[in-house]
């Protein structure tokens, strides 16, 4: 829990699971390794003994948002995903599959919201629910966009990694101060919705209009040690008043079952929130699994990038957080 956070949020957060527009955000701990005969995952990530701070670490030169081990997980899953072709497969199947790729890796939050003014955090060593989306859409796009010889030029890498992940995390793809990211996932979606990363298929599955006005961070304003600061909380109260006069929409849990063979693999997967003022409680990635639709996701519980073991609607069922989905298919 960040300094600063009550205790009644907390409990809030804990089981709004990883929602973005909480504290509970951030990324951490493991190491992509590479292994024959592993079908799908021939590079997977094992958490790291030790976990621990990932921010603080062997930082690279000129490139404070990463660490060697992060560059070195970069090179790995994308030579990796070079030699198993995954860059010609379809953007949802690509995204999917390198989304495997780091099931097991640690859970890790409160990473984006390192001391000082807001800057660009990478973490590819392990994860929280959104964080997990970011970066596995990035390398999606990294794997099929970038040169093949970028690996031997690492700045280069780094560069470009770092360009898309700021196109996906701010809003309109310019990091512009606190209030500039996308602590919303609902704005989140639009956001990349309007740059042609996504497409929101929510609408053409049934979804109803979700009324609930958004608030949760301007309610709990103690919770984050940004909004002390009297202009990041009137900005941050302006862009909630917008999000609540736009239409979004979500399909009920009660009738996800009859939509779930309309979900795609690779589909990005919003889980939405029955607290007050929050859009949206927990995120992850659709996969046909068995004949069955999982989610591939970051769970707070469970400690690791998982895929579920119940199948998607089933799941949503048995969390009183969560009453319903958006979806939206990568572009």
């Amino acid at each position: 829990m960040r300094p600063g956070t009550s205790w009644a949020v907390a409990a809030l957060l804990a089981g709004a699971s990883c929602a973005p527009g909480s504290p509970d955000g951030g990324a951490g701990g493991a190491q992509v390794e590479t292994r024959e005969g592993a079908g799908a995952a021939d590079a997977y990530v094992r958490p790291s003994a030790g976990g621990g701070d990932l921010l603080q670490g062997d930082t690279v030169p000129w490139f404070p948002s990463w660490t060697r081990q992060d560059l070195d997980v970069l090179r790995q899953t994308v030579g990796w995903a070079w030699s198993q072709r995954i860059d010609t497969l379809p953007i949802g199947q690509r995204l999917a599959r390198i989304g495997e790729a780091f099931v097991g890796a640690t859970y890790l939050p409160q990473t984006l919201d390192p001391p000082g003014p807001e800057r660009l955090v990478v973490t590819l060593r392990a994860f929280d629910c959104v964080t997990y989306i970011e970066s596995m859409l990035v390398l999606a796009h990294f794997v099929r966009d970038a040169p093949r010889d970028i690996l031997d030029r690492q700045e280069q890498a780094m560069e470009l990694y770092q360009e898309l992940l700021t196109r996906i995390r701010y809003r309109g793809g310019q990091l512009a101060g606190y209030p500039s990211r996308l602590h919303y996932f609902s704005e989140w979606l639009r956001d990349n919705e309007r740059k042609g990363l996504v497409e929101l298929v929510t609408e053409e599955l049934g979804g109803d209009v979700d009324p609930k006005p958004i608030s949760f961070m301007t309610s709990h304003r103690d919770a984050y040690r940004q909004l002390e600061d009297a202009d990041v909380y009137a900005d941050i109260a302006r862009i909630e008043t917008t999000l609540s006069s736009n239409r979004r929409h979500y399909i009920p849990q009660e009738r996800l079952e009859r939509v779930v063979d309309r979900i795609r693999t690779g589909d990005i997967i919003a889980a939405t929130s029955t607290l007050a003022g929050l859009d949206v409680a927990h995120t992850g990635i659709a996969l046909w699994k068995d004949g069955e639709l999982r989610l591939m996701h970051a769970p707070l519980v469970g400690s690791s990038v998982e895929i579920s073991d119940l199948p998607l609607a089933e799941r949503l069922r048995g969390i009183a957080t969560q009453d319903g989905v958006m979806v939206a298919r990568p572009r």
